[in-house]
């Protein structure tokens, strides 16, 4: 029963540690009104809480009207980065769009998300 017991607090203890080895000042972003047809870019701070040199492997957008911009250099331990998601809505009315960040430091990806309002030129 020890050995179960103590087993258990090593898995608690590892996944305490993976989820504070990042953080974000925020994972959700709202642009309010945008204008049809002009890029709106929408900015996530991320701090690297690890003792290793964080890499961002990739950002996936959510679809072709979105992409993203990030530093490919490693973000040292206590560093902070900005990654970027650019919509460029084609059509007016209501959005919500995701991205998907991948790190070296965890195995699950973080998912940014923004929304606003569209409106016609």
């Amino acid at each position: 029963m020890k050995v179960l017991a103590f087993i258990f607090s090593i898995v608690l203890f590892s996944f305490g540690e993976t989820i504070d080895m990042v953080s974000w000042d925020s994972t959700h972003f709202d642009f309010g009104e945008i204008q049809q047809n002009i890029p709106a870019t929408a900015s996530y701070e991320l701090t690297n809480n690890s003792d290793i040199p964080l890499v961002i492997e990739d950002v996936k957008v959510g679809c072709g009207c979105t992409s993203s911009n990030y530093s490919k250099e490693a973000v040292l331990p206590g560093e902070t980065t900005v990654i970027e998601a650019i919509f460029n809505a084609k059509k007016a009315g209501k959005f919500t769009k995701t991205a998907s960040v991948q790190t070296n430091v965890s195995d699950k990806p973080t998912v940014l998300s923004f929304k606003g309002v569209v409106v016609s030129e």
